[in-house]
């Protein structure tokens, strides 16, 4: 019996939450202040590395949400913001890794979409 893996075998890891699609929460939310290092696309998953003032980021809440509405254009578009909850009093930068799944957000008859996050100043394709 073989138990090597191929390097083909691609096993997906699972992401950390799901989008939130919620158009009074896009609207309303407002985050703490944060910078984008690093937000790549693997699969599913959108991976976003942030860095933000803080002791260990242990109680950092993020959230991806969604506003619900979706730009009839081709490929069509989505628009999306970060929103940081961060209430750590310490003067260290501290930096974190979470991943969103995208699913929720995906558009039916359409195997494209471009995702427009506030703050980031490249939209980014989403091919599913």
């Amino acid at each position: 019996m073989n138990t090597q893996c191929d390097e083909d075998d691609y096993i997906p890891q699972p992401c950390d939450q799901n989008v939130v699609v919620d158009n009074g929460f896009y609207n309303t939310a407002e985050s703490d202040p944060y910078e984008v290092s690093t937000i790549i696309i693997d699969g599913n998953c959108l991976t976003v590395e942030i860095s933000a003032s803080g002791c260990d980021g242990n109680s950092w809440s993020l959230v991806l949400v969604d506003s619900g509405e979706v730009a009839e254009s081709s490929p069509e578009q989505r628009y999306l913001k970060l929103v940081l909850t961060n209430e750590e009093l310490c003067l260290a930068v501290v930096s974190q890794t979470r991943s969103f799944n995208l699913l929720p957000i995906q558009v039916e008859g359409s195997n494209e979409i471009i995702l427009n996050i506030e703050g980031v100043s490249d939209a980014i394709t989403y091919a599913y």
